[in-house]
């Protein structure tokens, strides 16, 4: 081995095999609980993360069997009203906030950095520090229902019945606390991937060469930022009015019960984009991979994630089209609900186009794209629908729009999923999934899926409204009740036999080669699963489909330190290399920060004291953190 004037390691100065070896070194995280509790690489954390969410997707689809099985029948004693309302909240809250916005930014965790050809994520005790505050937030909901304090107002909580008047008890205390858990998470992740996306890129990765899954988390990033303040201060401002009395939401005192909407749905209905986009940059990897060709429009393409992005922001009164609001403000709405149709069908066009023009081969990835383009388009037309202010006010708080959202939701966000889990399984777990398995999964899911949602259409149209226990033998509902309740048995087996597959083949699956499928994207430039320093020697790249049209061997660039964590710097539009900059190392601080910010976000549920008291623990752990380390001779 040499070393550079400096004295510093280089990679220029080594062999490939001792390259690795040192930088393996470098960057392993120790062995045991310490260096698991320690970690800051981002794929470790990346599959915590997914891994999480798919526990709380199973526990969610369980409260969603139990709902099932007391709505099967008139008159059902399964499940009395209080425990059905908190079992309905927690479906909603646990499937919005600790699945759907979870998993999607998960994977960008992991697969971004990856994608961009570089070390590890920035900010990466940030990132850590966000899965630990994510699970505290998902073990607060599920302890407190679990006891008998799960909350009971819907995943919207709205006001008055979530305030200090009708919410008696912690159980909208814990709602509240909890989406501070999951927005201080989320915003944290939305940082790290605009940073990572900007700066961190690899050389010659211009911005017209990005990945179209990088640009689509890219925008989400950006809603995140801009969305998720809004449900922070709503949830703040609630937890003044039960906790130390204030009023923005009490009109008897100057507040405003409307300014609860106003505020949840600014967040609320962009929170679907932050679900659906990710999703479609997933499909535009999924497709052109098994195309064998890039996704026709590439720039139609991106300005459409663009165009949904900035519309997402003016749709979030038509939840409100019943609230009594001026008709003139209603029909801009009305517009913008109508008009953020076209980017997602322009989108819909580039995907057909691409296959058409390609050789598409169908494995169970690619059947799941087919999957969602169906659904999706039927949750897309029911949108226009519902956008219609005389139509909305018919079928307002019906199974109408419970079908509608499922179908843009699920069909919309966990087909294209699940497809990903498929294709960058080999990624993950360095092992395949079960094709034939795959098949059946698929099968299950599509068709339980749409003989689940599809006749809650009909209920709605027949009047059944949402969020009841019960309902009477006279009302024209209980054989479509019974056959959904019968459908959702179908559906639930297709997820079961998903994760039995998922935990079957991380275990004993086919080992996969570093680039199964033939992609062209550089997260399939290293192995499977890839090492704790991702790339020996960072690629550069020449192109949007860089494994395709140097399939053989990436130029490479070097000059980074070895013995040290370090990242290439480049700049913002173009991609060209500005400095060398020092990535952190492992450190156990994180998780004690936000082990002491989850004793003050509890204990203030119970104290606002915990505000004054619970800040000295945090402001030490934040200390710890951030205290200089010594800066070596050769550094100085």
């Amino acid at each position: 081995m040499t070393r550079s004037k400096d004295g510093e390691l280089r990679d220029t100065a080594l062999s490939d095999r001792e390259l690795k070896r040192a930088l393996a070194v470098t960057w392993s995280a120790p062995p045991g609980l310490w260096g698991a509790l320690s970690t800051v690489d981002h794929k470790v954390i990346g599959r915590r993360y997914v891994a999480t969410a798919f526990v709380f997707l199973a526990l969610g689809g369980v409260l969603s069997m139990l709902m099932r099985l007391q709505l099967a029948q008139p008159e059902a004693r399964f499940i009395g009203p209080d425990r059905y309302n908190q079992i309905f909240t927690m479906h909603g809250s646990n499937m919005m906030f600790l699945f759907a916005v979870p998993v999607m930014q998960a994977m960008a965790i992991y697969f971004v950095p990856l994608m961009v050809g570089t070390r590890n994520i920035a900010f990466p005790r940030l990132n850590a520090f966000s899965y630990w505050i994510y699970l505290a937030g998902g073990l607060l909901l599920w302890i407190a229902f679990v006891v008998d304090t799960g909350p009971d107002v819907g995943w919207f909580a709205y006001v008055p019945l979530s305030g200090p008047q009708y919410g008696a008890g912690k159980r909208a205390d814990v709602w509240a606390q909890m989406i501070t858990f999951t927005e201080v998470s989320a915003l944290a992740i939305a940082v790290e991937i605009v940073v990572t996306v900007f700066k961190q890129r690899a050389p010659g990765m211009s911005l017209d060469r990005l990945p179209l899954f990088v640009w689509s988390m890219v925008v989400t990033s950006f809603l995140v930022i801009m969305a998720m303040p809004a449900i922070m201060i709503a949830s703040t401002s609630l937890i003044l009015d039960r906790l130390v009395g204030t009023h923005f939401f009490n009109p008897a005192e100057g507040g405003d019960a409307l300014l609860w909407q106003h505020l949840f749905w600014f967040f609320g209905h962009p929170e679907v984009y932050i679900i659906f986009l990710p999703a479609v940059g997933m499909v535009s990897t999924i497709v052109a991979t098994f195309t064998g060709r890039p996704v026709f429009g590439y720039l139609a393409t991106v300005m459409a994630l663009i165009a949904t992005g900035i519309l997402a922001f003016g749709l979030w009164v038509h939840h409100m089209f019943v609230a009594g609001l001026p008709r003139l403000g209603e029909s801009f709405f009305t517009a913008s609900s109508m008009a953020i149709a076209v980017p997602a069908g322009l989108q819909i066009f580039c995907w057909l186009a691409t296959i058409w023009a390609g050789r598409p081969v169908f494995k169970t990835p690619f059947l799941f794209v087919i999957g969602f383009m169906v659904i999706f388009v039927i949750g897309g037309l029911t949108g226009v629908m519902v956008a219609s202010v005389p139509f909305d006010t018919q079928v307002h708080d019906t199974y109408f729009v419970v079908a509608h959202f499922h179908y843009v939701l699920v069909g919309g966000a966990v087909f294209p999923l699940l497809g990903a889990i498929y294709y960058w399984f080999p990624k993950l777990t360095g092992r395949t999934m079960s094709e034939p398995f795959g098949r059946w999964v698929f099968g299950l899911i599509f068709v339980g899926f749409n003989l689940t949602f599809f006749p809650m259409h009909i209920l709605g149209l027949q009047g059944m409204p949402r969020r009841i226990y019960t309902y009477q033998p006279e009302m024209p509902w209980s054989g479509l009740n019974m056959f959904i309740s019968l459908s959702a048995i179908i559906l639930a087996a297709g997820f079961l036999l998903f994760f039995i597959d998922a935990i079957r083949s991380a275990r004993s699956g086919a080992v996969a080669t570093a680039n199964p499928w033939g992609a062209s994207t550089l997260e399939w430039a290293t192995a499977s699963p890839p090492p704790p320093y991702n790339f020996a020697r960072l690629p550069v790249v020449d192109s949007r489909e860089p494994l395709w049209t140097e399939p053989a061997e990436l130029r490479v660039a070097a000059g980074l330190g070895v013995d040290r964590r370090e990242l290439l710097i480049t700049s913002v539009a173009e991609a060209v290399p500005e400095a060398r900059e020092s990535s952190v190392g492992n450190s156990i601080w994180p998780l004690l920060a936000a082990l002491a910010t989850t004793v003050a976000l509890v204990w203030s549920i119970f104290s606002p004291w915990a505000v004054v008291w619970g800040s000295i623990p945090v402001a030490v752990s934040l200390i710890g953190w951030f205290w200089p380390k010594g800066v070596p001779e050769d550094e100085s």
